[in-house]
Order: C-alpha cells, then structure tokens, then sequence
C-alpha cells in the first residue's frame, strides 16, 4: 500500500533525536504547554519530518484494519491520529506568523509543500476512504450521537471535497496542484513580510510631524532608534502605523507618500512583487476546481459555507454596495467643503480621505479622535475585554505563571469559568517586530476535546501595535480597539468550546460564521458600562465624560461609506476574480477593470490590493469567501439586536442562549440551525443597514439573507 511505503520511507529519513522538544508530548502546567523556551529553527524540519511519519503510520494502521468500519475505529481513530503533527505544526506556523527569520524562511519553502502532499496522501487513499463511507452511510443506524453523526459527514464530505473520487490521474494531478499551490502561498507571504519590514517612511525634522499625537511621535521616535536612527522618527509600513498617520499628519506630501508605501506592497515589478505569483495560483485554482467537478473556484469554496453558492454571497453585496457608494459621495462632498472653506485648493485624493474626515467628524459632531484616544489605552482595553468575557460569557482571567513564551512581549492568562474549571490558555502578543506578519489575527495552539479525555484550549490573540516609549501607555486608535475586540471575539468563540471531537471544535465552523461571533463581540467596545469603566485618561486617570460618551454614540453611523466600500470593494473583486476563468488573468488590469465596473469612488481604493491581499493569497482560507465579513456581519446585527430588544448589552438570558447555541458548539450543529435556536429565526439585512445608516432595500435581498436554506443545498445532517 502506498502509505505504508511512505511512511517508511519517511521513518528511514527521519529518525528523530531525543534532544529534540517539538517531538515529545507538551508537558509543564495546565495539560502541557508549547515547549517555546527550548524550539530552535533547525530542529523544526527534523521534528516535521518524523511527525508526518508517525501521522502516516496511524492513517495506514486505520485504512489497513481488518475489522469491520466502524465509528470508533475509523472515525474516532482518524481523529486521535497524528497527535505529534499537531503539535509540531502549531509551533511551527506561531514561528511563521510572528518569528520569521531567513533562516526559519529556508525550512519553510521545503516544508510547505511536502505537507501538501501528506494531506493529499491520506485524503487520497482509497482504503481509507472505504472505510469511512460505510460509517457515513451506516450513520443513522448505528447509534451514533447527533456529534458522531456531524463528524461523521464532516470528515466524508472533507475526503469528496478534497478529490478522493477521483481517478488515479485525476488524484495525482490535485495533488501536483496543492504542492504546488503551497509552494506559491509560502513565496507570497514572504514577499508581503519582506515588503512590510524594509520600507518605512523616515521622518527627519520637526516640521514633519506637525498634527501627529505626542503618543505616536513617541512611537515614531522609539521605532526610529529601533533601527538605530537616532534623532528622527519612523512610520512603519504596517496598518496601525499608516492609518492614525493619514487621519492626523498635516503635510500632505508625507500623506501621500505613506500611503503609496502602503497600497503598494509587493507591487513594485521586483524581486518580492507578487503579480505573477496570483496569476499562477488563480490559475492553478481553477484547474483544481474543474478536475474536482466544479466550474470555478468560487463555487467549490462556497459550497462548503453559509452561503452555498457564489450568487448568494454576491446578492447581498449587491444589497449593500449601492447605499455605501451613495454614503461616499455625501461624505467626499461634506469633506471637499471643509476643504474649500479652509483655502486648501485640493481636490480629496486616497490619502486625504482619513484626514478630512476627521476634520467633519469634529464639525458635525464636535468629535476629535484625538480627544478620543488618550482614554484608549491597550492595557486598559484588555481589563475592559476581560470584563465583558466575565459578564457575557462567564470567563475569567488569571495571570498565568511558569508558561514559556515565543517572545519577551508575549503574555499568557488562565482561562476558568464561574465554577473555577479551567477551560484554557489565552497568549496576547500585541506589538509589531520584525518578523511578524502584519495585521492582527487569532490563532489555536489546541483545540478543545474530551472524546478520550478533557483537553482544555490554547488559543492567542495577535496584533501590530506601535510599542511605546519604555513606562508609557500605548494607545490606540477607535478603529484598532474594534480590532482588538474582533479578534478577543475568536479567542472567546475557542475558548467556550464545549464539544467531545477536535475537528469539530471551536472556530472550526463555516468560512462565513466564523466572523460572527468576532464582529459580534465588537459592539461591546461602545457600550458605556464598559466605557465608564475602563476608558481612563492616560495622564489623568480620569474616566471618559458622559458628554464625550455621548459624543462616541452620536457619531456611531459616521464614515460608513467609507468603511462599507473599502471593504466591499475587496470582496467584490475577490469573487469576480475567483468566478473568472481566464487561465491567465493579469492582475493588475483585473483589478482596474472590475472596479471600474462596479463604479468604484476615486477616492477609495481596496482595503487589501491583489499583490497583498494575504486573505486570499497566503492560503485558500478567504478566497472566493472575503464576503464572509459582510454575511457575518448581517447575522452580528441583527444578533446585537436580540440585546437591545431585551434589557440592553449585558442581558444574561440572551447571553445565556448565545453561549448556548453559538460560543459553545463549534461545528457539532448547522451554523444555520444554530443562529435559529438563538434568535428564533432567521437574519435579514435590515439590522445591518440601520447599524450603517443605510436605507433598507424596498424588498429584502431574498435568497441571499443569510440563514435562509437555498434550494438544492448539499445534504448535511
């Protein structure tokens, strides 16, 4: 059998050393921790090499099993299998996402695409697959838990998905495309990495910094003699540094200048530009798609989402994009006279956008950002999270003590629920630092489970923010804290898993739920009880007034236009390129084209541009499916309404039902079936344009609201 071949062939080429800490069981406290303290890079491909065998050897001791298929010795098996990969890989991607050094850059261009092929290795056995079709047939009479019963069709239809139907060619040449594919992930994502550290917009005079907070000159200044600059102050090229640079800096020239640097990662016709790189990979995704039955991309992606098809998902962009282009017009023409009134004579360009809205934000609603942030401070925000985790979710968080940690900046609590059960780990690694990939993220070190035995979570949350002058608060912009709520709001979706299988476990949901609970917990950054409490002046200590709360509330729905189209314009485009099928698609042109065609406002361009977009160039995970933002958008409104329409933000009965039904099962229910045991029905757009201050359509937007079943839908359980 041909696993069984490989996994000796790859047992002769790796036999591990016992020195070697990525191959032993995590030890240490609070069911074992990443042995991070003891991990060099070089050990890494050893590590890999002798865990992707022993991970064969388990999937050939499975497929190979005289017995009978059963649940337990198939479906179970294969999840208690590959225990070691596991391990090694969540150490081995935390290095790629936050410690990418040259070196460990080396390893990963060899690694990723042989990890395509064991994938495709196991996915493609034919005896295996067998096996796991008698449980999936044999599922409704077999006494299985409705969870089984979920598992069960979860992993059948992962192995269709994935070509194992396929004929002997038809399999090899997917697998072909996957290594392939992976190949070019790993190269965009370096090249994004290496754009995003070498250039910076180097400020070197005083005149410079006119408009910008002292906080950030500070930041600035810091940054600068990070790179032994002394005397001068940097703008980094990453989105927490550009953006409160273009809402406040003055000197329109740097404006610009920032924002060229900026929009024009990866874009430069050099070594790291990643155009070519997009064209082969779009190609190479329609390939695959029409070798496993499917006319583009976009549809298989879909299929496996929310959504089920690309019309649905485009429906309700189409619902959305109208009244945010029209939002657009009104606030470039509110900005255009501010500027007119001031004697700028300009025209609003890309890089004046943020500045001028800031400048109507503080004539329509006496608002000034600046007058915002020193009560954003981060340490403050992460107490004010943890608080609405405790009251909403039951969660609460203990400094944890004796756990190692990738990088001096990271920090680690303990997670328990009211009972004083610990339920996981929660890593916050908040600043920016060479070899970090930009943006903020969450990722799973360990996913929750208790099929065997109760295995608590690991989870942690990523960011970018600019560190501060030693002894200083960092603060942040109203846009970033959203972010770092959206991002604590994965983390408490991993956190409250309460379900027997890993696979099923925490985020591992449709593409366009998993956004739900995220943006959902976003809207507890505005409530005041949160605000009066941990919103504290950074000098003062003083909390928010109530009139400049006020404030914050009046001007909730401002800059929507701006917001809804930068974004949707990125998901437009995404689904047009993945619906393409031009075997040779120029990226560039493509995106000019498609915007044009949708009528995109010249002072906007994409929030993520094609030759940066890691979204859907890093991986597969948000191709064909960057809607997911704006569906699990949809379903996070009209859920925060649920609140609203009881006894307001901290309604423990609501919350009850959404820790219930959506927090805590994972994938062991339809995420459509889940939202209707919450709300009782399901989502239309109708709370989301009353969130934006859009007009609702004169009729809803029909088969693509989401949580409507679409006509001949897959069959799921």
């Amino acid at each position: 059998m041909l696993l069984s071949t490989l996994a000796c062939s790859l047992m002769l080429t790796a036999t591990p050393s016992a020195a070697n800490p990525l191959l032993a069981p995590w030890a240490g406290p609070y069911g074992g921790v990443p042995p991070f303290d003891q991990v060099r890079v070089e050990q890494f491909k050893p590590a890999l090499e002798a865990a992707m065998a022993a991970k064969l050897a388990d999937v050939h001791a499975i497929a190979s099993d005289p017995r009978p298929a059963t649940f337990e010795n198939t479906i179970a098996a294969l999840e208690r299998s590959g225990r070691m990969l596991d391990r090694v890989q969540a150490v081995f991607d935390v290095f790629g996402s936050t410690l990418s050094t040259p070196e460990y850059q080396v390893v990963e261009t060899e690694m990723a695409p042989r990890l395509a092929a064991l994938r495709d290795r196991v996915f493609q056995d034919e005896q295996l697959f067998a096996r796991i079709q008698v449980v999936y047939g044999t599922r409704a009479t077999a006494r299985l838990t409705p969870e089984q019963q979920r598992l069960a069709w979860y992993v059948q239809n992962a192995f269709v998905r994935a070509g194992a139907r396929l004929d002997a060619a038809g399999k090899q040449r997917v697998a072909a495309v996957n290594q392939r594919l992976a190949s070019l992930f790993t190269a965009f994502s370096q090249n994004v990495l290496a754009e995003e550290g070498s250039q910076t917009l180097v400020l070197d005079k005083e005149a410079d910094l006119d408009g910008l907070s002292p906080s950030y000159r500070a930041a600035a200044a810091g940054a600068a003699a990070a790179r032994g600059l002394k005397g001068q102050w940097v703008v980094l090229n990453t989105r927490s540094s550009i953006e409160p640079f273009l809402a406040t800096s003055t000197r329109r020239p740097l404006r610009e200048q920032a924002w060229r640097m900026f929009v024009s990662r990866a874009d430069h016709g050099d070594a790291h530009d990643n155009k070519k790189i997009v064209t082969e990979i779009l190609a190479l995704r329609g390939e695959r798609a029409r070798l496993l039955g499917y006319p583009t991309h976009a549809h298989w992606r879909t299929e496996d989402s929310m959504a089920r098809t690309p019309e649905r998902a485009d429906a309700l962009m189409a619902a959305v994009w109208p009244a945010a282009v029209a939002r657009v017009g009104e606030e470039v023409a509110d900005m255009q006279a501010v500027a007119n009134r001031e004697g700028a004579r300009l025209t609003i360009e890309p890089w004046d956008y943020r500045f001028y809205a800031e400048k109507v934000r503080k004539a329509k609603y006496d608002l000034d950002q600046d007058e915002v942030k020193p009560y954003l401070q981060l340490e403050q925000l992460r107490q004010g999270m943890f608080w609405v985790a405790g009251q909403l979710l039951d969660l609460h968080f203990i400094p944890a003590s004796g756990v190692p940690v990738p990088h001096p900046d990271v920090r680690v609590w303990e997670v328990r629920d009211g009972s004083g059960k610990q339920v996981g780990l929660w890593y916050f690694d908040p600043y920016a630092r060479p070899g970090k990939r930009s943006g903020a993220w969450m990722n799973a070190y360990r996913n929750q489970e208790r099929f065997e035995r109760e295995i608590t979570t690991i989870v942690s949350n990523n960011a970018n923010f600019v560190k501060g002058a030693p002894g200083q608060p960092v603060l942040i912009g109203w846009d970033d804290a959203e972010t770092l709520f959206h991002e604590f709001g994965h983390a408490l979706h991993g956190l409250c898993s309460n379900v027997s299988y890993p696979s099923l476990s925490g985020t591992s949901v449709d593409s366009d739920y998993v956004e739900f609970p995220s943006q959902l917990l976003e809207r507890w950054l505005a409530t005041p009880e949160l605000l009066e409490r941990f919103a504290r002046h950074a000098r003062t200590g003083q909390p928010m007034p109530r009139a400049l709360l006020a404030k914050i509330e009046k001007a909730a729905r401002f800059n929507q236009g701006f917001a809804t189209t930068e974004y949707l314009a990125s998901a437009l485009v995404d689904m047009r390129l993945h619906l393409a099928t031009d075997p040779a698609v120029d990226p560039a042109a493509f995106e000019r084209q498609a915007l044009a065609a949708i009528g995109m406002p010249s002072q906007i361009v994409m929030r993520h541009r094609l030759p940066h977009f890691s979204h859907l160039f890093a991986d597969d995970g948000y191709s064909a499916g960057y809607y997911s933002y704006l569906w699990a958008d949809t379903l996070a409104a009209d859920a925060f309404e649920a609140f609203t329409e009881g006894k307001g933000p901290y309604d423990a009965a609501v919350a009850r039902r959404l820790k219930d039904h959506v927090f805590s099962v994972g994938n062991t229910v339809d995420p459509v079936e889940g939202y209707r045991a919450f709300r009782g029905r399901d989502a239309g757009v109708g709370a989301l344009m009353r969130r934006r201050g859009f007009p609702e359509p004169k009729a809803p937007p029909g088969p693509a609201t989401p949580g409507g079943a679409p006509a001949k839908a897959p069959a799921r359980p």
